[in-house]
């Protein structure tokens, strides 16, 4: 089994209330798990109507294909008009075997 979590961190333009901000949040949260097998959360800045952090769970039974998805995800996420993508930061499970 093969893991990651990625952090990333967006800037949203155009929103000028914590409201718009929720329902903008939550259309990228259902667009990338309909596009995606992946688990998402907001992780940080739930105050500041321009800023958002999520975080995105990925399990993969092979490596390449959990690289693949890292990097599909990112480039989703980058393309979706309605956010900035200003960092992604992973990390992943290590298999202690």
């Amino acid at each position: 089994m093969h893991a990651a979590a990625l952090r990333i961190d967006l800037r949203l333009r155009d929103v000028h209330s914590l409201k718009s901000k929720r329902r903008r949040i939550t259309r990228l949260s259902a667009a990338l798990r309909q596009a995606f097998p992946v688990a998402f959360a907001e992780v940080d800045h739930h105050d500041l109507w321009q800023r958002a952090a999520i975080g995105v769970g990925i399990v993969s039974p092979h490596a390449p294909q959990l690289e693949i998805v890292i990097h599909s995800v990112r480039r989703f996420i980058d393309r979706w008009g309605e956010v900035e993508l200003l960092s992604v930061g992973v990390s992943y499970l290590e298999d202690p075997q």
